[in-house]
């Protein structure tokens, strides 16, 4: 039995946040139904390139597989009747509208609870439900922005970025997804429903951890230190002769060994490198060393020579390689989808492994209100005659 299989969702999000979190909990067996706007559904539909070769947007492709679709007009009093219905047998309704739009809908927390009392609203909103930004519009750029973690990636000296991958989203869906988990769990104890009020800018805020603790500790700003840290050296990438790895020496065990491998013994005995503390203190001298040493020799003959003595490290490797690496491979994190005209598409696995599974099973997405009918015929029970009249009338796609 998968983790959340019984639970009913109804996804009201469009975008990546909303759907990316939704579909985790889709993976692990919930039943997903994606409403959309009948004009167009979710916008991510159409974004690209790239896209297959029908058109079909590669993006939309990577965040809603496991998903039906149901096109509902909820902005029609019709519309919300429906929808009302698909409430009242509902677990959890799950949105990313900006604040107050559930209201303008007719489909705020309170109108939710008074059709289902064990109903969860997961609200996810780039700044949250109350404050002075509530009503600002912002995606992933802004919230890496706001956050502070632009403020931190980067080489010292240049212009901030933004983390390669879309973080401001994804921890969106990520707490969401837990936060969805825990008002089930109490639920099951208590009977009542919730609503979790999720801000994006309050998740980037909460990834800061150590790097805040550190401000208040001794009322430094910190800055960008490229793929360095600040506490411990040397952690960092390096050059080599044809490429590029990492090393991390988090412990001062590694220290001796490290030496040994870049041939260097004498820097364990100086002064200024003894501890991590006396590396930390004097960066800016051992760094250069280390860079210029690595300069000699291959990526693989250092991950070999390092490996040997059990010093952290690894390449750093494309997105082509890592999708072709064995571990991954073995860990199911390179999945099937069978899609009705692509035929078999790759896919990535899900993270969660439950009781030895390895496994995804992978449908694609759905196309914009392929499951109208059987939702509304067997879900709600409603006869031929209605849903070809909520059709006719534009209610429902």
């Amino acid at each position: 039995m998968k983790l959340f299989e019984g639970v009913r969702v109804l996804d009201l999000s469009r975008m990546l946040a909303g759907p990316y979190g939704s579909m985790l909990l889709a993976d692990m067996g919930a039943e997903v139904i994606k409403i959309e706007d009948p004009d167009g559904g979710d916008p991510m539909r159409v974004m690209g390139p790239p896209f297959l070769a029908d058109g079909e947007s590669a993006y939309f492709l990577a965040i809603n597989r496991n998903k039906k679709s149901v096109a509902l007009d909820l902005a029609r009093d019709a519309g919300r009747a429906v929808f009302y219905d698909l409430v009242r047998r509902a677990d959890i309704v799950w949105e990313n509208f900006r604040p107050g739009v559930m209201e303008r809908l007719g489909c705020a927390y309170s109108k939710l609870w008074s059709l289902n009392q064990r109903v969860i609203l997961c609200s996810i909103s780039a700044y949250g439900q109350e404050g002075p930004y509530r009503d600002w519009p912002a995606f992933d750029l802004a919230l890496q922005a706001m956050g502070g973690a632009m403020s931190i990636t980067g080489e010292p000296g240049r212009l901030p970025v933004r983390m390669g991958l879309p973080m401001g989203d994804l921890t969106g869906g990520i707490f969401g997804a837990f936060a969805v988990a825990g008002a089930l769990f109490r639920r099951e104890r208590t009977g009542e429903g919730a609503h979790i009020d999720l801000s994006l800018l309050d998740c980037q805020v909460s990834l800061l951890t150590y790097v805040a603790q550190y401000f208040w500790t001794n009322g430094r700003v910190p800055g960008p230190l490229g793929s360095g840290h600040a506490s411990v050296v040397p952690y960092q990438a390096l050059a080599t002769r044809d490429g590029h790895l990492i090393v991390a020496v988090f412990a001062e065990k590694f220290w001796s060994g490290f030496c040994r491998v870049v041939e260097h013994p004498e820097w364990e005995r100086d002064l200024r490198f003894t501890t991590n503390r006396d590396r930390v203190a004097n960066r800016d001298v051992l760094v250069p060393l280390v860079e210029a040493a690595f300069r000699r020799r291959t990526t693989d003959d250092w991950l070999g020579r390092l490996q040997a003595e059990g010093v952290p490290c690894a390449p750093i490797r494309s997105v082509d390689r890592v999708l072709a690496d064995p571990q991954v491979r073995q860990r199911g994190m390179v999945a099937e989808m069978a899609h009705p005209v692509h035929g078999k598409l790759p896919a990535l696995g899900t993270p969660v492994k439950v009781d030895g599974a390895m496994g995804l099973e992978a449908a694609p997405p759905p196309r914009l209100g392929e499951h109208t009918d059987l939702v509304l015929g067997k879900l709600l029970d409603y006869g031929v005659a209605r849903i070809a009249e909520l059709r006719a009338t534009g209610v429902v796609l």
